[in-house]
């Protein structure tokens, strides 16, 4: 365990946020600029001015733009629902992914386009909040039903069994139906062919989670440490819960309606968060929110640009990232940088 305590109190947080910002200032730069089409920060100037004319204009504005959006709102959600999620559960290995929420909404996805084959942007969207409440639901009831409640290991079984059942219902459904290719393109885990209409829908779902999430950060706080210490000061537990829960399925469930399945951004992000500002969700939340969205940016680039001009997977990139992080935490018990 790295004692980071008296590190994380020495710097006033407003400084910590002021480097979060830059970095993420620096990741969305990067990833505009860097790609199969090179184009340069004047470029970039331009596209946001609509000052610019021409190919790189129309490839920025049209293209790279409302894909690195996509990146950004998709890493502030994954990362915020994840400290959301091990604050609630005070279960450090808590993750959308892990924990069923991206794999209902995948089966819900996949049953949706089976028997609404014209559904909309819109009753995507739903399908996808429904299924990750029902994955979720599912493992709380499942790691729930033995007597001694939640675990941490319960929890990660349940997750992991539950995942599994729904991840072979989504692919059942789609060799049945005949809609693989459809599915897969979706639960892939990319930015690629993101659209101004579909952010204009997603957007302003995610940032309300957000904002809510804020909002209920002290509460959080307080039930992260002792359910019966929030009691105990009035906090009404159940309504927070719950209220929280919205949150989580809104966020994770956008975010699979909008890239596909994405794991361990959840998982990751808010453990080196709690290095660096310590375990208060008022400092929590909105760091998370800036250091998800640079991770995701910079690793939407790498996956544009390893492999130039053909795409790499991006929920590849951060399952090669993840995966050895989370064995880590697994060895630390959950204590690896907090």
């Amino acid at each position: 365990m790295i004692d980071m305590t008296n590190e994380t109190q020495r710097i006033p947080f407003i400084y910590k946020l002021i480097g979060a910002s830059l970095l993420f200032v620096v990741a969305f730069l990067i990833s505009v600029v860097y790609g199969a089409a090179e184009t340069t920060v004047k470029d970039v100037w331009q596209a946001l001015t609509f000052t610019g004319e021409g190919d790189r204009n129309n490839i920025l504005q049209e293209i790279r733009f409302p894909r690195e959006v996509a990146a950004i709102v998709v890493g502030a959600s994954l990362a915020v629902s994840g400290a959301i999620m091990q604050g609630m559960t005070r279960n450090p290995l808590a993750d959308p992914g892990l924990l069923g929420l991206t794999a209902g909404a995948n089966a819900a996805l996949a049953i949706a386009l089976a028997f609404i084959p014209s559904i909309s942007y819109y009753g995507i969207m739903v399908a996808c909040f429904i299924g990750s409440a029902v994955g979720a639901l599912m493992v709380f009831g499942i790691s729930s039903m033995k007597r001694g409640g939640f675990s941490p290991f319960r929890i990660v079984l349940a997750g992991a069994a539950v995942s599994a059942f729904l991840f072979a219902i989504s692919e059942g459904v789609g060799l049945f139906f005949k809609l693989s290719k459809d599915v897969s393109m979706w639960t892939a885990g990319g930015m690629i062919g993101t659209t101004w209409n579909q952010l204009q829908v997603i957007v302003p779902i995610i940032l309300i989670g957000l904002l809510v999430s804020l909002f209920l950060s002290r509460q959080l706080t307080i039930l992260s440490l002792n359910e019966e210490v929030a009691i105990g000061l009035g906090q009404r537990t159940a309504f927070v819960k719950t209220v929280l829960f919205i949150v989580i399925v809104l966020e994770a469930g956008a975010a699979v309606a909008l890239v596909g399945n994405m794991v361990f951004i959840g998982l990751m992000i808010p453990h080196m968060v709690r290095a660096i500002v310590g375990t208060d969700y008022r400092f929590i939340i909105p760091v998370s929110t800036l250091i998800g969205a640079a991770f995701m940016l910079l690793a939407d680039t790498l996956g544009r640009t390893i492999n130039a001009p053909y795409e790499t997977p991006v929920a590849a990139i951060v399952a090669i990232m993840g995966l050895p992080f989370f064995l880590f935490i697994v060895h630390k018990g959950g204590k690896g940088f907090s």
